[in-house]
């Protein structure tokens, strides 16, 4: 998973291909575990394009994009935030989202 700045994100975002950007606080152990997990992911979905930020440094996308809390993945695909996923459960389910995106 890539270090990821919000105009990265824009770019992605506006390119219209699907990926998925995983915010984060490096204080949070919920969302080390999310981290972990994501990296699997990231393993089994090599062409999915996935990066991570510090929501410390991106308020104005927690505030455009109305991020609730961390860890939170955002899944965009066609221009658009598809979905926000803030319970990660396990590896399978992440898997499964985003393969489907």
């Amino acid at each position: 998973m890539e270090q990821w700045t919000g105009e990265t994100f824009y770019q992605y975002l506006k390119s219209g291909k699907k990926g998925a950007f995983y915010l984060y606080t490096p204080l949070c152990g919920t969302c080390q575990v999310a981290g972990k997990m994501l990296e699997v992911v990231t393993k089994l979905l090599p062409d999915l394009p996935i990066g991570k930020a510090d929501i410390n440094y991106l308020p104005e996308i927690a505030e455009t994009f109305f991020i609730e809390s961390v860890p939170c993945v955002v899944l965009f695909n066609e221009h658009q935030v598809k979905e926000k996923i803030y319970a990660f459960q396990d590896v399978p389910y992440l898997y499964e989202k985003l393969k489907k995106l």
